[in-house]
């Protein structure tokens, strides 16, 4: 049995100096050009998928894969409340429609974990709905895989004190005001919550096809270089 993943458990990044993070992101950024060239001659596909506490870093470390591959190829999706029409569907449905061509990296800012996570703690979805989504997804991510889809997930994991942190510095700088919404507070007050939810959502959909990566990213240059460096690894593999 695999071993289960605690957020109160994980292991902290190896500290480095901002230069060091800078050459390994760099230096991801250069084999993730090379991945994206072995993509557009074999016609592959992959899905990523990055999931966080608000504040984690997960625009930050997107932006750093985005920004270092032709722009023809990535298709990054932030996803937020379903739409009218979308509302009326399937919650799986938008997340079909935006599945990857060939050679193209489909990038979920956050995804169907939705389901199992906000829509749970916020009791959005009846409880009978969203613990039937763990299976839902489990095959849902099944399908593409066999379809030849290779699905990376990523959770970015940022502490409460620096969660705090980081607020606060958006609330003083004008140009990072625009990320705060009234949602960051209400989540930060469901803290202990989102966490048992969180922690369910790894015991069961880390799957052996699909595991789930967990970075620690109270140091956001560290997450980044982790991050991509975990997709270097299983985008290139074979």
């Amino acid at each position: 049995m695999a071993k289960r993943i605690r957020l109160a458990s994980l292991s902290p990044l190896p500290e480095r100096s901002k230069e060091e993070n800078d050459r390994l992101v760099k230096a991801h950024q250069e084999k993730l050009v090379r991945i994206q060239q072995a993509m557009l001659f074999t016609g592959q596909r992959a899905v990523v998928v990055f999931e966080g506490m608000d504040a984690a870093g997960k625009g930050g470390t997107i932006h750093r894969l985005a920004w270092a591959m032709d722009p023809r190829s990535p298709k990054v999706w932030p996803i937020s409340a379903p739409n009218e029409i979308e509302a009326k569907q399937h919650y799986l449905q938008r997340f079909w429609a935006r599945l990857p061509e060939k050679t193209q990296i489909a990038v979920f800012d956050r995804s169907w974990y939705g389901r199992v996570l906000v829509e749970r703690v916020e009791a959005l979805t009846p409880k009978k709905d969203w613990k039937r989504a763990y299976q839902e997804i489990n095959e849902f991510e099944q399908q593409m895989v066999d379809d030849g889809i290779r699905v990376v997930k990523i959770f970015l994991h940022i502490s409460k004190e620096e969660q705090r942190h980081q607020l606060i510095q958006r609330m003083r700088d004008p140009l990072k005001r625009w990320k705060l919404s009234y949602d960051d507070f209400r989540n930060r007050a469901r803290w202990s919550d989102y966490v048992e939810a969180i922690e369910d959502m790894f015991d069961r959909t880390s799957t052996r096809a699909v595991p789930w990566h967990v970075v620690p990213s109270d140091d956001k240059p560290a997450a980044s270089a982790e991050a991509l460096g975990i997709l270097v690894k299983k985008l290139s593999k074979g």
